[in-house]
């Protein structure tokens, strides 16, 4: 059967990824540098921490904004808002010489940043079909990946060359955070001019209020759904160190004394592998199944978190962690994304993949805190690195109890279950 090449509001939701994730790669390589020069080293506790309280503060939010966002023609506007505010915190993170306002400034461009992200993955029932969810949600990643690469080289240049320039890092850092944002903002575009809310509720009044009691209807209808309960459950177990690890693997590699730009280089290199390997994911998803290419990026976590805790020490060694990361990471949050994508009811979707985030994010919190608290505790980051590994095994064995099917009995409205 001959290819199916992409609509363009599939291609224009891709663009997206493109948009965002010259920030995310910022923030999980350059940034935590930055931090550490302005706070004078040692930053893994308190980048921890930050990122914990993005991570909860997200978390939070999602599910009252998830459900004012499902209804009809309020996604975009909210993906609008979301990203003019974190745009302007990034442009402001090169203001502050303090490290706690530098920590707080972040903050507020990360609980945007993922906010947003969370209204784009909700797009995606609306941008294409049950049937090339896996396909597009992949290429959706790849092209995130090697997208990033070109603002993120620009940015690496002009900090690189910082001195030579005649810039200094404070400066350099300040026009870096400028070209991202201004990325980010620029490929927003096409999704917002092509992309259309198909899938809605009817917009009422008093949404705040409706929001609330659509909750009360949903939480029953999401654990009275097995499939749907089994899989944010393993989610939230494997997802914690997918994350931990992206957000503190600069950071522990400075601790360790890498150098820094061997860390940004190897990273850099994770780009270049995890393109070719999440468009691979789409496509293993779509022939060999879904949930089991998520199994074999959960084991794939397993191998990497136990390198990095025991065998880590050299900027040789963590160019070896970017590319096992590479090989893993898109494939697995493209095909979870696009999995949950199938199993939850269309009309709903902002509701449910808010609490898709929550799980995602509370998993978060509580992978960096551990970090966090066992380096503080041993003052060893290897401890606390190991530690998160039982939660990858946890994900594992309740990923291989999600019963087969596609989650049929979550196709009805919550609403009208109750």
């Amino acid at each position: 059967m001959a290819r199916q090449r992409m609509s363009k509001a599939e291609r224009s939701w891709i663009m997206y990824d493109v948009g965002n994730s010259a920030l995310v790669m910022l923030a999980t390589s350059v940034i935590p540098i930055y931090f550490n020069w302005l706070a004078g080293g040692q930053t893994l506790v308190a980048w921890s921490y930050a990122e914990t309280v993005a991570s909860l503060l997200i978390a939070l939010l999602m599910p009252i904004l998830g459900s004012v966002a499902d209804m009809q023609g309020m996604k975009k506007k909210f993906i609008v808002g979301t990203v003019a505010t974190g745009a302007v915190a990034t442009v402001c993170l090169g203001i502050p010489v303090e490290p706690m306002a530098f920590l707080v400034i972040y903050v507020v461009s990360s609980v945007m940043l993922n906010t947003s992200c969370v209204f784009y993955d909700a797009l995606l029932v609306d941008a294409t079909t049950d049937e090339r969810m896996d396909e597009v949600s992949s290429a959706g990643y790849a092209w995130g990946y090697i997208g990033s690469c070109v603002p993120f080289i620009a940015c690496l240049l002009i900090v690189h060359n910082a001195d030579a320039l005649g810039l200094g890092l404070r400066l350099a850092m300040e026009i870096a955070f400028v070209i991202t944002a201004a990325w980010w903002v620029t490929f927003t575009v096409p999704m917002l001019r092509n992309v259309e809310q198909t899938h809605y509720k009817p917009r009422e009044s008093h949404a705040i209020s409706k929001a609330f009691s659509g909750l009360r209807k949903t939480i029953p209808a999401i654990w009275g759904n097995k499939a749907i309960r089994y899989f944010l459950l393993a989610y939230f177990f494997y997802i914690d160190g997918v994350h931990t690890i992206i957000k503190l693997a600069t950071s522990y590699g400075t601790n360790l004394g890498i150098d820094s730009t061997q860390l940004v280089l190897a990273l850099l290199v994770t780009q270049f592998v995890a393109f070719p390997s999440a468009i691979a994911y789409g496509k293993l998803g779509r022939k060999v199944g879904t949930r089991k290419m998520i199994v074999v990026g959960i084991i794939g976590y397993t191998f990497i978190t136990c390198f990095a805790a025991l065998h880590l020490r050299t900027a040789a060694d963590f160019w070896f962690l970017a590319i096992m990361v590479g090989l893993f990471q898109g494939g697995i949050q493209a095909l979870s994304r696009s999995e949950f994508g199938k199993l939850c009811p269309k009309e709903h979707a902002n509701e449910y993949f808010g609490f898709f985030d929550i799980f995602g994010k509370y998993a978060a919190i509580l992978g960096t805190f551990i970090v966090g608290t066992m380096t503080a505790l041993t003052g060893s980051g290897e401890i606390g690195i190991i530690s998160i590994i039982v939660l990858f095994v946890v994900g594992l064995v309740l990923m291989l109890r999600v019963p087969a099917g596609n989650g049929e009995a979550a196709s009805e409205a919550p609403a009208e279950e109750a």
